[in-house]
């Protein structure tokens, strides 16, 4: 990966994550999809089989050098939904980034926040079905007033031969503060995923998990045939399976052969 120009489509999986002073080690098998400034990440326990941590929102880069960047939590199944202190990337001499940065530790009583440090690698897209394409959708939520929603929040993600999908149902509670500004408390259930991988032939489920993952949209049955609406144009809301989502991201890569990253 460039470190002075990322491009705009990355897959991507974690070589290792360290909480110093400790020294690095890897148990997940962790995935992330970003195109632009979207991201959609699912990172599963090998030992157990089960959500490590699951996230979804935006990634937004900050000016300078090193390349830094913020992280929203739409999605967040340790129910963290607050906005990331700047994370800077630094390009490693054999093409990795490590991430530093602070963030609370689940593993530890009270999850204290630890310094740590993140390895990421990136590869280029391999082959994948037509049509050979690269998008986030979000879910569309009705418009909020004063009080209390229950929100079924899902992010669908494909990038060439990879696909995820995370769902939460989350109460939103959104209030005014004495000084008229809107405010918005979030509180998460547990996280349902689907990760699927094209395997030359057709599309095969990797990971199903939790309560909701068996009835999330699949690749298998053609996501990509039944969007109604208007492709390639953020923004714009498309039915799939009946539900309305929003583009948050595309790119076509037809004609991007394999200049496109991934990060596996």
């Amino acid at each position: 990966m460039s470190p002075s120009k990322p491009p705009q489509t990355q897959i991507s999986t974690r070589v290792s994550i360290r909480w110093l002073p400790e020294p690095p080690f890897e148990t997940t098998d962790s995935i992330v999809l970003t195109i632009g400034e979207w991201y959609v990440d699912l990172r599963v326990d090998k030992k157990t089989g089960l959500i490590d941590w699951a996230i979804a929102g935006q990634c937004l880069q900050q000016p300078g050098s090193p390349r830094r960047l913020v992280f929203t939590h739409t999605i967040d199944s340790h129910n963290n939904f607050n906005i990331s202190d700047p994370c800077p990337f630094i390009p490693l001499p054999n093409g990795d980034d490590i991430e530093t940065g602070a963030m609370p530790r689940p593993d530890k009583p009270g999850a204290p926040v630890t310094k740590y440090e993140e390895v990421w690698r990136y590869h280029s897209l391999r082959n994948s079905p037509e049509p050979r394409r690269a998008w986030i959708l979000e879910s569309a939520d009705c418009e909020q007033k004063e009080g209390q929603y229950l929100i079924w929040k899902t992010f669908l993600g494909r990038i060439g031969d990879t696909y995820l999908a995370l769902h939460q149902e989350q109460v939103h509670v959104q209030s005014r503060s004495s000084a008229g500004k809107w405010k918005v408390e979030v509180k998460g259930g547990p996280v349902s995923a689907r990760r699927e991988e094209w395997s030359g032939t057709q599309w095969e489920e990797k990971y199903v998990l939790g309560p909701s993952g068996q009835s999330l949209p699949s690749m298998r049955i053609g996501i990509d045939g039944k969007i109604q609406g208007s492709w390639a144009s953020p923004g714009q809301k498309v039915s799939v399976g009946g539900r309305q989502y929003i583009f948050r991201a595309f790119e076509d890569l037809e004609n991007e052969g394999s200049s496109g990253k991934s990060r596996l």
